[in-house]
């Protein structure tokens, strides 16, 4: 079966027995089964190190499984990269030194073997706060700045599930808080499937449909928790008494998974 990208459809995700285990018998994530509705936007959220990245990885098919598959519209992860329909955005942006902030951008729709597209490159350096640096080289820039360039390299494609791994821990709080309010309409009106990893319970609630808590590792989902604010969300709905309950829920969650998973006193 081939992915069909001409079609415009959000691909949901399936995760069928997924396990992950890596050499020495750690042990990162335990069977899980787990769909994803094509079109949402979810957050992943746990305790650092408990396999929040790797999950994501798997899915992206960066990961070998080693039980279980990935189904991203019913197709593998490699097929669906193979036809440029899912992007990364990492919290490190791996710009190539070389080239400017649009040369990298403009590099992804080559690779993607997409059109060159100067108009949707141009909107996106501008809409990620990088006008006057269209030109500038990586090395000129802030980590911030990077991140930013990182962030519209993995839309320009314009993929059908799009995959963020702490996307804005790089940048400084005004900047997170700007993009965390720019972007998400973007991704929003495309229908991309969305997939992202932050240890910021605000920000998962404040962008996403759906919050997954997972334990420490192995990882477990020990919450699913649906985020019901009105869509598009503006940067006053925090102040809100529906969000602050949401955020505690969201917490009370984190602070089970890890009560449930610490060994008695008497077994330490």
């Amino acid at each position: 079966m081939v992915a069909n990208t001409d079609n415009g459809a959000s691909p949901d995700i399936q995760c069928r027995s997924l396990t992950k285990a890596f050499p020495g018998n750690v042990e990162v994530l335990r069977p899980l089964d787990l769909e994803i509705a094509g079109g949402e936007t979810t957050a992943l959220v746990g305790p650092s190190g408990c396999g929040k990245s790797t999950l994501l990885r798997l899915i992206a098919g960066l990961e070998t499984p080693s039980a279980g598959e990935v189904l991203i519209g019913g197709v593998s992860p490699a097929e669906m990269l193979r036809d440029a329909g899912l992007a990364v955005a990492f919290q490190d942006p791996s710009l190539l030194p070389w080239r400017s902030v649009r040369g990298n951008i403009e590099l992804a729709l080559k690779l993607a073997r997409r059109p060159a597209d100067p108009r949707a490159v141009e909107d996106l350096i501008r809409l990620v706060g990088l006008e006057g640096f269209a030109d500038t080289r990586p090395g000129a820039l802030s980590g911030g700045m990077r991140q930013r360039a990182a962030i519209a390299r993995s839309m320009v494609t314009r993929p059908r599930l799009l995959l963020l791994d702490e996307p804005f821990g790089a940048v400084d709080e005004l900047t997170r808080r700007q993009l965390a309010d720019d972007l998400p309409p973007l991704w929003e009106k495309r229908q991309t499937t969305t997939l992202l990893v932050t240890h910021s319970i605000g920000e998962a609630v404040l962008l996403s449909d759906r919050v997954l808590v997972l334990t420490p590792r192995p990882a477990e989902i020990i919450a699913d928790i649906r985020i019901e604010l009105e869509r598009p969300r503006a940067p006053a709905v925090t102040g809100s008494t529906e969000f602050r309950r949401l955020v505690e829920a969201v917490s009370e969650a984190l602070a089970e998974g890890v009560r449930a998973t610490k060994p008695p006193l008497a077994a330490q």
